[in-house]
Formats: C-alpha cells, sequence, structure tokens
C-alpha cells in the first residue's frame, strides 16, 4: 500500500482544523475540549494538538474564567474583512437602505463577536436629531437589541459564561444588571423573535432588532433599528417589525440558498403577531 506523505498529513490537519473552526463558530456559545472531541468524532489528543495550533495562531481564545474556546480575534477579522469586502454586501447595503426608506429611522447589520455586539454596516436618517454610531463599533450584549437577540439562542450557563459575574455594568438606570431579570426578558425575545432595548445603553434611544438565519436556522447577524425615544417608542417601533424582517430576509437569502425551516418559520410571524405577544407579556412585568 502506498504511504502517507507529509503533504497528505499536513492537508489533513488543515481540514480538521477548519473543521473545528467551523464547529465552533456555529456552536450555541464556547466549546470545551470534550464538546469538541464529540463533535469533531476525533481522538482527544489530536484535538487538543489542533487546539493548541489555532491558539497559537490567534483563530481561538480561551475563555480567562474556564477551560472553554471561541473564536479568536484574528479569526473573527477575518470573518468581518470576509463580511465587507464580499460583493453581496452591495445587496445587504440596499436591504438597510429600503428598510430606512419606510421606516424613517436608522437601521443597522449587526453580528456577535465574543462577548460584544459588532457593527457591521449602517444606514442613517435623515433626520438631523438621530443616535451616531459608526460601523466598526462594538456594544455590549445585555443591554442592546440585537444583543439580547443573540443571547436568547445561548443556554442560560452559556449567557453566564458569555456575559460573566455580575453585575453587569450600569450605562442607564434603565440598564438591566442581574441575570435573573436578564433571563425574563430574553424568554420574551424567544416568543417573539425580537430584540429590544429602552434606553438600557444611552438615554433617549429605542431600538428593536431582528435576526438574520444561517443555513441551519441559526441566527448568524441581526438587522436593528435605532430612534431617539423623543421621536418613538417600542411600540412604534414594532410596527415596523415586517419591514425589518424583509431586510433581514434579503440577507438571509443571499447567505443561505439552502432550505431554512426554523428560519422561514419565525420569519413568517406577522407584525401583528409580534406586538401581541410583546404587550402581553410587558403587561405582566411587575410595576
Amino acid at each position: 500500500m502506498p504511504q502517507s506523505t507529509k503533504s497528505d498529513a499536513t492537508e489533513s490537519i488543515a481540514l480538521r482544523a477548519f473543521s473545528m473552526l467551523e464547529t465552533i463558530i456555529n456552536a450555541s456559545g464556547p466549546m470545551s475540549l470534550d464538546e469538541l472531541t464529540s463533535a469533531l468524532k476525533l481522538p482527544k489528543p489530536t484535538v487538543f494538538r489542533i487546539v493548541n495550533l489555532l491558539r497559537d495562531a490567534d483563530l481561538l481564545l480561551r475563555e480567562s474564567a474556564g477551560k472553554r474556546y471561541m473564536a479568536g480575534p484574528r479569526l473573527i477579522s477575518f470573518g468581518v474583512d470576509m463580511w465587507r469586502s464580499n460583493t453581496l454586501r452591495v445587496q445587504w447595503r440596499r436591504a438597510l437602505e429600503n428598510a430606512v426608506t419606510e421606516c424613517g429611522e436608522c437601521c443597522n447589520l449587526t453580528l456577535l463577536e465574543g462577548n460584544q455586539v459588532l457593527y457591521l454596516d449602517r444606514v442613517e436618517t435623515s433626520h438631523p436629531i438621530r443616535l451616531h454610531i459608526e460601523a466598526g463599533t462594538r456594544v455590549p450584549l445585555h443591554c442592546t437589541a440585537s444583543g439580547k437577540l443573540f443571547l436568547s439562542q445561548m443556554s442560560a450557563g452559556d449567557v453566564k459564561r458569555t456575559l460573566g459575574d455580575e453585575p453587569y455594568e450600569r450605562f442607564t438606570s434603565k440598564t438591566i444588571t442581574s441575570f435573573e431579570t436578564l433571563q425574563l426578558e430574553l424568554e420574551k425575545v424567544r416568543k417573539t423573535g425580537v430584540g429590544a432595548h429602552d434606553s438600557e445603553l444611552f438615554d433617549n434611544s429605542v431600538a428593536i432588532a431582528v435576526p438574520v438565519f444561517g443555513r441551519r436556522g441559526e441566527i448568524v447577524a441581526a438587522v436593528a433599528m435605532h430612534a431617539p425615544s423623543s421621536r418613538a417608542s417600542i411600540d412604534t417601533c414594532l410596527g415596523f417589525v415586517d419591514v425589518l424582517r424583509k431586510a433581514a430576509s434579503t440577507i438571509t437569502s443571499t447567505m443561505s440558498p439552502v432550505d431554512i425551516s426554523a428560519g422561514e418559520a419565525v420569519a413568517a410571524q406577522s407584525s401583528a403577531s409580534i406586538t401581541r405577544n410583546i404587550l402581553r407579556a410587558k403587561k405582566r412585568e411587575p410595576m
């Protein structure tokens, strides 16, 4: 039998490393060595060796307070650069521009980056009074509409690991700083498919966000709408959920040519249904 060459071994390691990166990126949260071993169906020493290679290259990052691994800064930068340079970005930006035309407020395309939200692209409103946030800005997860959307697809344990110790950083008098209160908020997001924040990061600022789905129906990005609370409220923003979902659907279709029944099932909800669910949830909130 022909012996395997050095190039064959290198190719095998490269493909396994790529498979590991793909597995971690698609996971709902940081993964342990045992979880990676099970998912990749490889010997644990092999997985350990590949993990260390990827860590040395800044492609993976180990949690400071645990033994789990997540995308590293070099991998994240590569992914963001791919999004920004891709010719499909023209379609994504046009989708945001159409949403701004219909809703009259700023709209953003955001990504989950570690324990933060990254503003990948943004189209401004023509209103002179608006919240100025540049593309490339990073904001916290626990007090933003997109952030809550990303957290809503994580388990309780992953949310805790991602956010770290309580109390969470306070930015305004309305910022949620406890895990228990945040979990109640995330339950609403899971039921409605819409993230929202009401002056939690900045005073006089409201926002809602809807998901952009990947090939398997997972949330890979979000389309968000911002407005000053002197001009809009969460309830008025909810009137534009269908507008945002249309933009998100356009972006989803460019990335996901195959069936994404899980995503389509959520996207099929009408804005009226979403509004009713959120209003019911608000009525149950303690005063």
